[in-house]
């Protein structure tokens, strides 16, 4: 038995992960429990990070460690969503960076979604830098 979404799951999951961007870039860090489970786990060890990160309240931190290093845009495009069950969706999108200096970064997040009693949250995103063309490296 093939597991699909609705139309309706498809717009909230997109929406899920486009508003990472708005709540984070506008500082709204007490806000992330609207995108992620409370014991989500962060992998941002490809960007420079030591080890992954547990939990909303260790990721809001991370971030105010960050605190200038933080990209000033988080864009996200090339959401490619496949159901894992009913419950639970593997998103696959393209992320842009762009820094206060004006440069920018490309990543690829793979990230673990569920649905839980407040709606879709991500439960496991893991971000992995494009620093090659065409794949390499």
């Amino acid at each position: 038995m093939t597991t699909t979404l609705t139309p309706q799951d498809r717009t909230a999951i997109t929406e899920l992960l486009a508003r990472h961007g708005h709540l984070v870039d506008a500082g709204d860090l007490d806000r992330l429990g609207e995108l992620f489970t409370d014991d989500a786990v962060h992998d941002f060890t490809d960007l420079g990070l030591p080890a992954p990160v547990h939990g909303t309240a260790a990721l809001r931190q991370a971030a105010l460690d960050l605190g200038e290093g933080n990209p000033v845009g988080h864009h996200i495009t090339n959401i490619v969503l496949e159901p894992i069950t009913a419950d639970r969706v593997h998103a696959r999108s393209k992320g842009i960076g762009i820094n206060a200096d004006g440069t920018c970064a490309s990543v690829t997040y793979d990230d673990t979604i569920a649905r839980t009693a407040h709606g879709w949250r991500i439960t496991r995103r893991t971000a992995r830098a494009h620093r090659k063309p065409l794949g390499a490296g």
